[in-house]
């Protein structure tokens, strides 16, 4: 016998809630352990890193601040709306989506990069080890940054309370 199967119009719209820090650490945490076992047996065939193979976590961090200050600007002086000039809203989930997804990316990339230097710190005698090490450094700080960044945006993403009648300049006794 089958589960009777809930209609679809019944019970509450699914929704997106904010990114949590526990989710993103989980996703650290793996991608740190795998990263770590990758590197362990595998780092006699790698080139030498780049120093700044970290480098694209910064730009897309700095790009997510612009874009912070732009739509937090927008959402405070309640400039959402489809008349020109405005943040549509299709537009603020979309930014929604990005900094979502850019959260995913840091995490994993700090991960990434965490594991590949704790696998570095334990091999300083290795001169390949050494030169490494800064460059998994700056991949590291990236990733955090980027993960920063994409919270700060989900963060300014958000709707304000809904307005009061006097805010929404009507009068509380209009009917």
């Amino acid at each position: 016998m089958t589960a009777p199967k809930r209609p679809v119009g019944d019970g509450p719209e699914p929704t997106i809630g904010p990114t949590k820090m526990r989710d993103l650490a989980a996703i650290a945490a793996f991608a740190t352990v795998a990263s770590w076992i990758l590197v362990r047996y595998n780092y006699g065939d790698l080139p030498p890193l780049p120093l700044l193979a970290g480098l694209v976590f910064y730009v897309l961090a700095v790009i997510e601040v612009v874009v912070a200050f732009v739509v937090r600007a927008r959402v405070a002086d309640r400039d959402v709306g489809r008349a020109h000039g405005q943040l549509h809203p299709l537009l603020a989930a979309r930014v929604v989506a990005l900094a979502k997804a850019s959260a995913l990316l840091g995490a994993i990339g700090t991960g990434v990069w965490a594991g590949v230097l704790a696998y570095l710190w334990r091999h300083t005698e290795l001169a390949a080890a050494r030169s490494d090490t800064p460059a998994a450094v700056i991949g590291l700080i990236g990733g955090v940054l980027l993960v920063a960044a994409a919270l700060w945006l989900e963060y300014c993403c958000r709707a304000p309370d809904d307005p009061t009648d006097e805010a929404a300049g009507g009068h509380p006794d209009a009917v």
